[in-house]
């Protein structure tokens, strides 16, 4: 059963050159207690996506149609009054950089206490046994003496499990883990992903990670929904993904990892485009090897390769 279910989402923004679409028709669905990886290289529209979810968006974005259905019914239609209301103590984010992402002004506790009394109303001793026990689900040690801590008393992976702890002070159902492992080393990346799988069985939390990492998402994810360049590409569950990639660009995306499938290290030529550039057909056809004539004129439809599993490729029948 779907948490939240986003449809045929539609945005873009209005830039010195005019206004220019950067998401179309972007379709997925987050079920509950499961990871949906969202893929994809830096500036396809990942974050954009999530970040319309939550509706913090800039200033020049602008959400031209679609929607986004939580609890029956379509929170884009909601005030930010009302958004404030689901953001945190329903929706949370842990945001892309750990290093940057507290106030080094304040003390971790001080943090972690507000975030506890906006959200769950809680103040003095309760706030604080309420900060304690976040900071132990997250395995920070001594937890009780760390609430005094400034973030620069704390390693880049302590930062990025006391981010995990202000989410989840909240009981929040739905976890959104915007690269939640950049700048940390590989053991510590472990460590972290590990930490998001216990608080998705033992808390019933459905999380959306959104990478570039497929070596991540084959270890960790239930599901995975492929983006390039504004649009959903690919969608399936993790295993059938791994198993029979389907598009182009997804079958290049692996083969650009080390020791996958036993080939040789490949490279994906060209750029992503930039939001300024108009293209025409399937918007990977000018980066792919297998690119023929209708690539270059019909938008590709994502269609059934196989049960539950759908790619938008002129080549998949």
């Amino acid at each position: 059963m779907a948490i939240i279910d986003v449809k045929n989402l539609n945005l873009g923004f209005n830039t010195e050159s005019g206004f220019r679409q950067a998401l179309w028709d972007v379709s997925f669905s987050l079920e509950a207690g499961k990871m949906l990886a969202l893929v994809g290289e830096s500036g396809c529209g990942k974050t954009i996506s999530a970040m319309s979810i939550l509706q913090l968006l800039p200033k020049t974005a602008k959400i031209l149609s679609g929607e986004i259905i939580y609890s029956g019914e379509n929170i884009l239609t909601r005030s930010n009054e009302d958004m404030q209301q689901i953001r945190g103590k329903k929706i949370a984010l842990i945001p892309q950089d750990p290093m940057t992402s507290l106030n080094p002004l304040f003390t971790v506790g001080e943090q972690l206490l507000e975030v506890i009394r906006i959200h769950q109303g809680l103040k003095g001793k309760a706030a604080e046994e309420k900060a304690v026990e976040a900071l132990e689900k997250v395995q920070i040690p001594m937890a009780k003496e760390r609430l005094k801590s400034y973030p620069h008393e704390f390693s880049g992976g302590m930062k990025q499990r006391a981010i995990i702890a202000m989410a989840l002070a909240c009981n929040a159902q739905i976890l959104i883990a915007d690269e939640p492992t950049t700048a940390l080393d590989v053991t510590i990346q472990s460590q972290i992903m590990d930490l998001i799988k216990q608080i998705i069985v033992n808390d019933n939390t459905s999380v959306l990670f959104i990478t570039h990492d497929l070596a991540l998402v084959r270890e960790n994810a239930d599901d995975v929904a492929v983006m390039y360049a504004g649009r959903i590409v690919e969608k399936s569950d993790a295993y059938e993904f791994f198993k029979n990639t389907c598009h182009p660009y997804s079958q290049a995306l692996l083969n650009s990892l080390p020791n996958v499938r036993g080939r040789n290290l490949e490279t994906i030529k060209g750029q992503p485009p930039s939001i300024n550039q108009d293209i025409s057909g399937c918007r990977f056809h000018p980066r792919c090897k297998k690119c023929y004539e209708p690539c270059k004129e019909l938008i590709p439809e994502l269609t059934a390769c196989s049960d539950n599993h759908f790619c938008a490729c002129h080549l998949v029948p």
